[in-house]
């Protein structure tokens, strides 16, 4: 029987010890800033219950009628009645999930069946679903760029393109958003025998702007690095095909690995890369957050397949949204309201308010009204800047977005943003 071992009066518990640090302590400021915010009888931004979802425009709050301004839900796939029953089937035929992971005993057929889905909108020899669009950046980053080599990314970039960089060992190197000057600069710095991978993104959520492609990708190649593209926010509309802003601009031969979402534009969960490069299939081996992270329900996965395959055909949706974007953006320019872009180049439109006091009280009035919209602060925007994040739907009727203009017109009067 071994000895009891003598505890340290250091670290001895007792009425005397020092208390150790609270770990929420670090959290204190915002704490006060989120209660002195709704000391001023302001709702929370962040705490809105859809109680009912009614379509992809339209949801009940609070007990009334409410526009949907804030949902990602671009392509308005989320009640198609294809990609319904499509998950109803899988639900009765496979069950509710997989309680594995996809190399254990979490692929079955839907899964498949989604990849190959992906593989025919992209064109593409691989596919690779992961759980989220999340999981796709952290796993797909983390993996590809190991110790030695270099992260090339836009100093804008998502959080989970910052997160997969952090978790993986290559060293990173950040450039100023959308510089082509900047990026060549950067790349010009490293060893020319280093392993390289630039990411960049089709659409930057924040702003709605999208990114120099051609220019990017000719330098990125110019320095032998490989480029990923994440295009979650233009899968569904841009391109002949809606693949992508890579595709509108004519880089897809350039562009070693595409990431996206099923959460914006195919109307359900999950995450994905696809890519023509010979060795991909690998990367199911080895990217940790796909080997040690349970699979997608099966019906999820068949809800993303059938809408993936409706979205390929799509030309009319692509076109009604981006006759939305236009419209919304160029009617609240002429309100006076300040917009994160000169002209409509996405399905979303950010606009900007001086502080956060004007930003959430403009959220409030457009609720009250029957209209959400996402408001955001730093740190999910640059230092300083407060904005309201519109986002279309292709369902989105032309009698809502006159809807949405006079909403934006009285609140932007009542709280003093426009004359």
């Amino acid at each position: 029987m071994t000895d009891a071992v003598e505890t340290p009066d250091a670290v001895r518990l007792g009425d005397d010890a020092a208390p150790s640090r609270d770990l929420f302590s670090k959290f204190d400021p915002l704490i006060a800033e989120r209660e002195a915010l709704l000391a001023t009888g302001v709702r929370d931004p962040f705490a809105i219950v859809m109680e009912r979802v009614t379509s992809p425009t339209e949801a009940i709050i609070q007990g009334r009628r409410t526009i949907l301004l804030g949902t990602y839900n671009y392509m308005g796939m989320t009640f198609d009645p294809d990609v319904i029953a499509a998950g109803k089937a899988a639900l009765d035929d496979f069950g509710s999930g997989t309680t594995g992971s996809r190399v254990l005993n979490g692929t079955y057929d839907p899964h498949k069946d989604c990849e190959a889905a992906l593989r025919e909108f992209y064109g593409t020899e691989h596919a690779m679903v992961f759980s989220t669009g999340y999981q796709a950046n952290l796993g797909m980053i983390s993996t590809l760029a190991g110790k030695g080599d270099y992260i090339i990314l836009d100093a804008d970039s998502h959080a989970s393109i910052y997160d997969g960089c952090w978790l993986g060992n290559a060293e990173v190197v950040r450039f100023r958003h959308n510089s082509v000057e900047d990026l060549d600069k950067r790349l010009g710095r490293l060893p020319k025998e280093a392993g390289k991978l630039v990411v960049l993104e089709g659409v930057y959520s924040m702003f709605g702007d999208v990114a120099p492609l051609p220019e990017m990708v000719a330098v990125a190649k110019k320095h032998g690095a490989m480029i990923l593209c994440d295009e979650a926010h233009g899968m569904g509309f841009f391109g002949a095909n809606g693949r992508g802003v890579y595709e509108e601009m004519g880089v897809a031969d350039d562009i070693d690995f595409v990431v996206g979402t099923f959460s914006k534009s195919v109307g359900t969960v999950g995450g994905f890369c696809v890519s023509n490069h010979p060795k991909f299939e690998v990367l199911r081996l080895v990217c940790r957050p796909y080997v040690f992270t349970a699979s997608l329900p099966p019906s999820v996965v068949a809800t993303a397949a059938a809408s993936i395959r409706k979205l390929m055909h799509a030309a009319d949706k692509r076109a009604h949204l981006w006759k939305n974007s236009r419209r919304l953006h160029a009617g609240l320019r002429e309100l006076g309201f300040k917009l994160g872009t000169e002209t409509a180049q996405s399905a979303i439109i950010a606009v900007i308010l001086p502080d956060q006091e004007q930003a959430v009280g403009m959220w409030q009035a457009l609720l009250e009204q029957g209209l959400y919209v996402n408001m955001a602060r730093p740190p999910a925007t640059p230092a300083g800047t407060f904005l309201l994040r519109c986002s279309l739907c292709a369902e989105h009727s032309d009698k809502q977005v006159g809807e949405i203009l006079t909403m934006f017109a009285a609140a932007g009067q009542a709280v003093g943003c426009i004359g």
